[in-house]
């Protein structure tokens, strides 16, 4: 330890001066004379009271406590301070570290945004896909779901305690086989290394799909699947604190049918996604949608 090699030195050695000793056991000159800062006049009380606060709530952060010291204490003091002391403590607030679903593959082809001026009047004419984290009692899990832009309609989901190509090949899967035969003329992600794979790409390349991704960072570019994660977190997940993905996926599918088939939607005049889907089907003449021509891989 520094600590111990620092008073190793002697000042008065008979032959080794200051200068060498401190050489030879690796410690600056510096260390020798320094004194450490006295406690500051009240932290002894601040600690103490943000001890008894993290009993009661473990998950309040500076900026708040900040709030509550002055409120119920009479204590005004500065998160930079606060975060000094909390470090002293060893307190660290407790809270879900946002996980990144998007990351990149600086390899992988990125496809142009096509959304950018396009009206889109119908069902199947864009569909949509983004992953979740999901988290559980024990662990996490990853949703990956695919949405009709137009009606909202959750055509295909899966779960999976891995984030990769297969889970969104899954959930898209279920999405064609439940299309009746029809496939969309564009199909929008944002950028994750899941959505640039050979894999996924390639797979809709097959089926004749026009690829759309999200700028970098532009979450507004997919808002309609991003609601879809708030409603799905704050009714469903959050509440139930699933134990298992079997668990997670029995209640799930339970959300998804009420959210396709019983739940109105002010943006589609009250109606459910599955009505503004099946409605939204109906083209103008001369604009039919492109029926399936090949099968998904």
């Amino acid at each position: 330890m520094k600590k111990e090699r620092t008073e190793l030195v002697e000042k008065s050695h008979p032959t080794l001066s200051v200068r060498t000793q401190c050489k030879l056991l690796a410690v600056p000159r510096s260390s020798l004379d320094y004194q450490p800062a006295p406690e500051r006049e009240g932290d002894g009380r601040l600690m103490r009271l943000m001890d008894e606060i993290y009993l009661i709530d473990p998950c309040i952060g500076t900026r708040r406590l900040v709030r509550v010291l002055e409120r119920d204490h009479g204590q005004r003091v500065n998160r930079k301070r606060l975060r000094r002391l909390r470090r002293k403590m060893g307190l660290e607030t407790i809270w879900c570290r946002p996980q990144s679903t998007s990351a990149l593959n600086a390899s992988h082809r990125k496809y142009p945004y096509l959304l950018r001026h396009l009206k889109v009047m119908r069902s199947d004419q864009v569909w949509c896909a983004d992953i979740t984290y999901v988290p559980m009692a024990r662990g996490h899990a990853y949703l990956c779901a695919v949405m009709d832009w137009h009606s909202r309609k959750v055509l295909g989901w899966r779960v999976s305690n891995t984030m990769d190509a297969a889970l969104c090949r899954d959930a898209l899967a279920m999405a064609v086989g439940q299309s009746a035969g029809r496939l969309p003329e564009i199909f929008n992600t944002d950028q994750g290394s899941q959505f640039t794979s050979q894999e996924w790409t390639g797979q809709l390349e097959g089926l004749g799909i026009a690829i759309s991704m999200d700028g970098k960072g532009r979450w507004m570019d997919n808002v309609f699947i991003e609601r879809l994660w708030r409603s799905v977190k704050h009714e469903e997940i959050y509440l139930r604190e699933y134990a298992t993905v079997t668990e997670l996926e029995a209640g799930l599918e339970h959300w998804f049918k009420r959210y396709n088939t019983w739940r109105p939607h002010q943006h589609l005049d009250n109606r459910t996604p599955e009505q503004a889907h099946c409605e939204g089907r109906k083209s103008p003449v001369g604009d039919e949608p492109r029926e399936q021509t090949k099968q998904a891989a």
